[in-house]
């Protein structure tokens, strides 16, 4: 098996919540190691970067407005298949559809405040892990 890193973020409806330190301790349980780890305030420049793929369709401004709107923990997370037990825990990206036992299934009820979000493949992983985090601030090299 594959060591891997992702990103990961606790969206702002989930920090204004208090729902941070649930979802951490999930991804912990289930075995992954926190790499980077940092609570901050999205700038537009950012959110932009980081939603870049949806910047042609009519639901991108609310997106940006969403993560800009108060603090994200954002995190870099590393194991055996990160980027697959991430997105399995995550949850579908409905809440509604979300299955009990994923973050979403059991904290979130709307498309619009669905708590996280996570890298889709390998390439999104390295592209928002270098987007979020400097090779600095991991201490390691950012694969």
């Amino acid at each position: 098996m594959a060591i891997e890193q992702t990103f990961f973020m606790v969206k702002p409806g989930g920090v204004a919540r208090g729902l941070t330190g649930e979802i951490i301790r999930r991804v912990e349980a289930r075995g992954l190691k926190l790499r980077g780890l940092k609570l901050m305030q999205v700038g537009t420049e950012l959110a932009e970067s980081h939603y870049d793929e949806h910047r042609d369709k009519p639901f991108f401004g609310e997106l940006i407005e969403g993560i800009t709107a108060s603090p994200v923990v954002a995190m870099v997370v590393e194991g055996e298949q990160a980027i697959r037990a991430i997105r399995a825990m995550t949850g579908a990206t409905n809440p509604i559809d979300a299955a009990p036992g994923t973050i979403r299934g059991d904290l979130a009820l709307e498309m619009g405040e669905n708590v996280v979000h996570s890298s889709a493949d390998p390439e999104a992983a390295a592209r928002e892990v270098g987007l979020w985090f400097s090779a600095a601030e991991l201490g390691v090299a950012i694969v």
